[in-house]
């Protein structure tokens, strides 16, 4: 609900005493580094408004001279056109180089304001690019959309407008005070004595502006949020599967209205502001011609100076005005840019050596040393963005996705003492029941994760000691849940090799028995997947990925080897893609199917973090552990049900 009247007004007045911005001679050092790369243009700026400024302060002086030499009877010029006509043609040339100079002076400005937000992102997404895969679980996407956005806009503005405005104000202030003491020092105290009660009037209504801002703001993040969950595929999915677009409906339309309510009280406080500082200045104005008017009768001075004070108080109170808010906009651009350094001063968990070894091409030997590994969540992680003229929603901050854990975190290690060793060509196959860690040491492979103890030799290299273009030139995965770019086929393809030729590519495809369905599609390798690949089926999505993998030609694969949720027919083609693809390759494969168990040269099986029994297939079932009881209830139940389902089409 909207609060209008005398009652926002009094709900505003209580909540003026948030906390101020605080900013570090060291935070400013480290601002204005950003700015270096752009002295020129700053520069530029600078000699820009001492002109402009200059300019502007010649107006006032002319009409002076106007009134007083040329039109009043009586003065040393009165009735000379040639004067007049110099004059007036000042008056007309001075606000078009004004207007000239403040062309050029955007045009440096936007270079500068540009500049800094493309430095400030690239710097952040080079960093996150740069994060491990423990950082994106832990922090919101949202949050690292509001830094890359929000907060590098908000931080930009303190080089490129809020400094700018303080200079520019200040030498206004300083240039104008000077010409009106040297006109009239008596009628320049005048005018500043109502400067105590403009700034009372323009801190007391700009804090309640910015308390209505600052709820404003709020809503609109809730509103936002609300457009973020439903109106992505998920979102809209799981809405129509439940009937509830009504409901959801019902929702926004709460959450617009409130957006709607404080954009009608910002507007309606907004115009009382602009009317008091307007009044305030009227009144100093008043007091001037007033006691001016007294001293012109008396004959101390003439017409044309009342009016050159005039317009020199016009000239002032605008800039006195800003001035009074600076401090508050210069604090709240500044920290927008500690938002941006928390994330570019995040220790980089997953680094490279100096001196990291680069194998162009490995064997493929790998070896798990008594690898311990928990999942730390304290670690790497982003904190909330709060910023100080926004308030607390709990609607939208409840929850962190640093409280949620992966299948394997419901312990507190996910691996303890794991060691194994992998022979190159060899096919080995992980299995156990859910949580036991199987995902997780997959991903210590390519290093996505280091262990936390114990160590991963690849080529009797530990993998910290080797470069992570190694790591990513002879690892290949292939995951449970494929992702796809929004974009072509084509497009996700050459995400593997950008240089593929269109045989490579046709080659990639046809191994991975999708060639045939691309091709009857409407535009072929050029069709779009939609997002996420939502235009596919789960099987044609998963062969598009070992049609990747393959295109890849890693040394070692990861797999896994989720085809559960497939039909029999499409299964069937990803196995066979599957069993290509790791032709004369490492494997390691996270198995759900009896087949690829029983083709597996060396079976790990886990539970609970630990390898508790390895061997083949005959050996294990010969100990009669945890892996014969998994043969007996979980593999052999899936194949019997697979043999006994009807084919159908993908």
């Amino acid at each position: 609900m909207g609060m209008h009247g005398s009652g926002w007004w009094s709900y505003i007045r209580s909540n003026t005493d948030e906390k101020r911005p605080s900013v570090s001679m060291a935070l400013i050092r480290r601002v204005l580094t950003y700015a270096r790369p752009y002295r020129r243009e700053i520069v530029g700026m600078l000699v820009m408004i001492l002109i402009t400024t200059g300019l502007g302060l010649l107006n006032p002086l002319i009409f002076r001279d106007l009134i007083d030499n040329v039109l009043l009877e009586g003065g040393p010029n009165y009735g000379d056109m040639s004067r007049l006509n110099v004059l007036a043609l000042a008056l007309i040339l001075i606000p078009v180089v004004r207007g000239v100079i403040s062309v050029v002076q955007r045009k440096y400005n936007a270079t500068v304001g540009e500049g800094t937000i493309y430095d400030l992102r690239v710097a952040l997404y080079s960093h996150l690019q740069r994060m491990s895969l423990r950082f994106f679980t832990n922090t919101k996407t949202g949050e690292l959309m509001s830094r890359l956005n929000n907060d590098v806009v908000d931080a930009q503005r303190a080089i490129s407008d809020t400094i700018v405005s303080i200079v520019t104000n200040f030498i206004t202030v300083v240039a104008t005070l000077a010409v009106m003491l040297t006109l009239e020092w008596r009628l320049t105290i005048l005018g500043v004595v109502v400067l105590p009660l403009f700034i009372l009037v323009a801190r007391r209504v700009g804090n309640l502006l910015r308390e209505i801002i600052r709820t404003q703001m709020q809503h609109n993040a809730r509103m936002n949020a609300m457009m973020n969950e439903t109106l992505n595929i998920s979102g809209a999915l799981l809405v129509k599967l439940f009937g509830q677009a009504d409901t959801e409906t019902s929702r926004f339309q709460e959450r617009a209205k409130s957006v709607r309510d404080t954009g009608i009280d910002r507007a309606v406080l907004s115009s009382q502001f602009f009317m008091l500082i307007s009044l305030v200045s009227v009144i100093g104005t008043a007091v001037v011609y007033w006691v001016g008017g007294h001293l012109v009768l008396e004959g101390a001075f003439t017409v044309g100076t009342i009016v050159a004070f005039g317009s020199y108080l016009t000239q002032l109170y605008g800039p006195l005005q800003s001035l009074t808010n600076a401090p508050v906009d210069f604090a709240t651009s500044i920290v927008s840019f500690e938002r941006v350094f928390e994330i570019v001063d995040l220790p980089l968990e997953i680094d490279e050596k100096p001196d990291a070894v680069h194998i162009g091409h490995t064997e493929g030997n790998l070896v798990f040393d008594d690898v311990t590994f928990a999942y730390d969540n304290s670690s790497s992680s982003l904190s909330e963005a709060k910023r100080f003229w926004e308030a607390d929603d709990e609607g939208i901050h409840s929850g962190t996705v640093a409280n949620q854990n992966n299948n394997s975190q419901a312990r507190e290690i996910a691996l303890k003492d794991v060691s194994f060793k992998i022979k190159s060509g060899q096919l080995v196959a992980l299995v156990g029941p859910s949580g036991a860690g199987k995902t997780t040491l997959t991903y210590l492979i390519p290093r996505l994760y280091d262990p936390t103890a114990g160590r991963i030799l690849l080529d009797g290299h530990d993998l910290r000691d080797l470069t992570l273009s190694t790591l990513s030139d002879n690892i290949g995965m292939v995951t449970q849940e494929t992702y796809l770019f929004h974009d072509t086929v084509l497009a996700n393809l050459l995400y593997a090799k950008p240089d593929a030729t269109q045989e490579e590519l046709e080659a990639a495809c046809k191994a991975a028995n999708i060639h045939d369905f691309i091709a009857g599609l409407s535009n072929g390798y050029d069709t779009l997947v939609g997002e996420r690949g939502y235009r596919l089926s789960g099987g044609e999505k998963q062969r598009i990925a070992i049609a990747r993998v393959i295109l890849k030609n890693p040394r070692i694969l990861v797999l896994d080897e989720a085809t559960s949720h497939l039909d029999s027919q499409s299964e069937a083609l990803v196995q066979d893609a599957l069993a290509r693809v790791q032709e004369g390759r490492t494997s390691i494969v996270i198995a759900h199917r009896l087949s690829t168990i029983l083709a597996a040269d060396h079976i790990l099986v886990m539970n609970r973090g630990e390898i508790v029994e390895q061997g083949t297939h005959a050996e294990l079932i010969a100990h009669e552990g945890l892996y014969s009881q998994l043969y007996e209830t979980q593999f052999r139940a899936v194949e019997n049900a697979i043999a006994e389902e009807p084919l159908a089409g993908d």
